[in-house]
């Protein structure tokens, strides 16, 4: 063993303050890219929709401004500025500046709250360049001014409330670039999450502002209907089998339940669980609770009116949820989420007063409403025919071919790596793709599956039917982590699955037909950040011996006008990855230190579950109408 360094108590760093969260900014909010910049954003309005929870804020804005900074001003009571009694220093700066500091920890400032570890807005204070932040109470406008998480000065009292003047909280910060990835601001990701917000909280109104543009746009979120709007507009792309939206609450120990559902005619399912606002994206009890207490009573109401008589048992959980749009949503005085970022709710009472309330409320909804009660069982019955079809035909050598196969596809060039977090696996479209990738990889840790044409649209067809794809065997096969109830994360062979697909219209359809098998079937595959997008030139531009590669056409005009002086050698347009040799492919798109791959990851899975429905459903209406809107965003390419 080497003695050569010294290991003592001397070694031994102790992170005071603030300074913990500036070292290891992705302990408290997940990561430093676009996803983590996002979530200052989130932590900030939290506290604003918990002023809301205690029933002292009506009114949320949210501006991106032309400098960069965001600011989120609300109507609630105002943080609090007289001095705190163990620090003796303001409270507000208290907030600010200690971790853990907050009036979240018992239930006399807020009964219900979605920040519960008084981190939330001393983080984003920790990881800010500069943070401002103004109260209006107590008959007063106060400020204090922050730098890279420090105090300036003091609490300044700006002046004196006028008469007609509200209290209330405006915190604008600037992302620290020193820190993030990226600190641009996506209009569209701060819209999702808003939105799910106006949604789950009926009556009060968030508006998003970007002021960054001559033309600044507005978008206001106000849902007197709660979560029975948020399941009406998850289903405005789909073919509702009837028009009212099953809803219900009920309050147990102080514990909130609300439940909103309706059922289509699709195949695929959208069920969303929150809890105290936070979109907990791997489930928990209050999500355990809803299915069993479904199940159960859909099988009873079924049972009792004689509707599974041609139907040999009783039917599952799959087939009862099977099209079903739901949306679970409680309010706990005390929730236990795994860890800050929230993503699964643990509480072990929550699964019992869930299903009680779904069990008794759902019953009682269906007894009343026979015709709305036919039309979900008759779906879960068509469901369940189709799954015992399938299993009569040996699930179409579902565990044979395409689950339990230990024969990789003939197909697949794979890497020598057996590793997977140091493979990569690179989807190519058709076999000239592909053989100018398998040659001009990296076979030590890449390895290459081509697939031929375009893969099934898995959004309008059930397993049994996707699984006789043989692309998609092959593609689950090579992957290795199986598919649905088989499906396990760790078996992945490879934690870079890179779409590599032409910069062209079939190139794009390639990828969304891709990218909506691993949304609905390998969800776990994204949540994990393990699928990529390559983003290969769309040409190649010569000039004095120098070669320039350009990803769009306003690239390619920059590059001939600044680089070129107008008078490039020569200007090449790549019309596929096929036209690319081997070394062209390898340089511009494979090479790791000269690539770029995007991370596709499922920041608002409401909003994904919408748009995939939207591009890849049946109804035609809501895709053309999203075309007309989105026209413009689009950047034309010559073919």
């Amino acid at each position: 063993m080497s003695q050569d360094s010294e290991y003592s108590a001397g070694q031994i760093q102790v992170l005071e303050g603030l300074e913990a969260v500036q070292k290891r900014p992705a302990m408290y909010i997940g990561s430093t890219d676009t996803r983590g910049l996002h979530h200052l954003v989130y932590e900030v309005v939290d506290n604003s929709i918990d002023e809301a929870l205690a029933g002292y804020c009506d009114t949320i804005e949210v501006r991106i401004n032309d400098d960069g900074s965001v600011t989120v001003a609300d109507d609630g009571r105002g943080i609090p500025v007289d001095t705190h009694a163990e620090y003796e220093r303001p409270a507000v700066e208290v907030i600010m500046t200690v971790l853990h500091a907050g009036g979240k920890f018992d239930s006399k400032s807020y009964k219900v709250s979605g920040g519960l570890h008084g981190v939330g807005v001393s983080v984003v204070n920790a990881l800010s360049k500069w943070l401002e932040v103004e109260i209006k109470r107590d008959g007063a406008v106060w400020r204090h001014r922050f730098d890279h998480g420090e105090p300036e000065d003091g609490i300044e009292r700006v002046r004196e409330m006028r008469p007609d003047e509200e209290t209330g909280t405006e915190i604008r910060f600037w992302p620290d670039d020193g820190i993030f990835e990226t600190t641009e601001f996506e209009c569209s990701t701060l819209e999702s999450r808003l939105r799910e917000l106006a949604f789950l909280n009926p009556g009060v109104e968030i508006a998003l502002r970007d002021g960054r543009t001559d033309e600044r746009s507005e978008s206001v979120f106000e849902y007197e209907g709660g979560i029975r709007e948020f399941v009406a507009y998850l289903n405005e792309t789909r073919d509702v089998l009837h028009d009212d939206v099953v809803y219900f609450d009920d309050e147990v120990d102080d514990i909130h339940v609300e439940v909103a559902m309706q059922a289509t005619a699709g195949v695929q399912g959208s069920i969303h669980a929150f809890a105290n606002n936070i979109n907990t994206r791997e489930g928990g009890t209050h999500l355990t609770g809803f299915k069993t207490a479904l199940t159960r009573v859909i099988n009873d109401y079924a049972t009792s009116n004689g509707m599974l008589s041609d139907l040999d048992g009783t039917l599952k959980g799959d087939d009862i949820r099977e099209g079903l749009t739901a949306v679970i949503s409680i309010k706990h005085p005390d929730p236990q989420f795994e860890g800050q970022t929230k993503t699964k709710l643990g509480n072990s009472e929550v699964r019992g007063i869930v299903e009680g309330a779904v069990h008794e409320e759902l019953a009682t909804y269906l007894e009343e409403h026979p015709d709305t009660a036919e039309a979900i069982v008759s779906k879960a019955v068509e469901a369940a025919k189709a799954r015992k079809a399938a299993k009569k035909a040996e699930e179409l050598t579902r565990r044979k071919s395409a689950l339990e196969s230990t024969s990789l596809p003939g197909k697949l060039a794979d890497c020598r790596e057996r590793d997977p977090e140091d493979s990569e696996l690179f989807i190519t479209e058709g076999d000239s793709a592909g053989g100018s990738a398998k040659q001009g990889r990296n076979p030590e840790f890449q390895a290459i599956l081509p697939i031929r044409g375009k893969i099934l649209n898995v959004e309008k067809h059930r397993l049994d039917r996707i699984l006789e794809n043989n692309e998609i065997r092959n593609l689950i096969t090579a992957i290795g982590t199986g598919i649905g109830d088989e499906f396990d994360i760790e078996d992945a062979r490879y934690h870079k699955v890179v779409l590599l697909c032409d910069a062209d219209v079939d190139g794009a359809h390639i990828r969304t037909l891709l990218l909506t098998f691993f949304y609905r079937h390998m969800t776990p595959l994204l949540e994990a950040g393990y699928v990529y997008a390559a983003q290969p030139p769309l040409y190649r531009i010569r000039y004095k011996g120098e070669t320039y590669d350009a990803m769009t056409e306003a690239e390619r005009d920059r590059i001939v006008e600044e680089v070129c002086d107008g008078n490039p050698t020569q200007v090449q347009r790549f019309k596929g990855l096929g036209e690319m040799n081997p070394e062209q492919l390898w340089e511009t798109t494979m090479n790791p230190g000269n690539r770029i791959l995007k991370r596709i990851t499922i920041e608002d899975a409401a909003a994904a579950d919408r748009m995939f429905s939207v591009l890849m459903g049946d109804a035609v209406g809501p895709r053309k109408q999203f075309i007309k809107e989105h026209a413009e965003e689009a950047e034309w390419i010559d073919i």
